[in-house]
């Protein structure tokens, strides 16, 4: 399990720790990024973790099918503690 950024259909941004089972990815310990408090995009949040104004909901284990994901982040995980 790793803590990754993953981006869903229709906006959805999600962070948390993944892995994957069958079709679908696993999340836990997620958050949605309601507001990334970025000045660079989510790329900036992926590699400094969360930001001053960086606002995050949390969620319970998530599971979300594969065709459903857009694309995938890896974060630094020493700056998601």
């Amino acid at each position: 399990m790793s803590k990754k950024i993953v981006v869903l259909n229709r906006s959805w941004n999600i962070v948390g720790d993944v892995e994957m089972e069958g079709d679908f990815y696993l999340i836990f310990n997620g958050s949605v990024i309601r507001r990334w408090g970025t000045t660079k995009g989510i790329g900036e949040l992926a590699m400094n973790g969360p930001l001053a104004d960086t606002v995050l909901d949390s969620l319970p284990l998530m599971k979300a099918h594969k065709d459903q994901v857009i694309f995938v982040l890896n974060c630094d995980e020493s700056k998601w503690k």
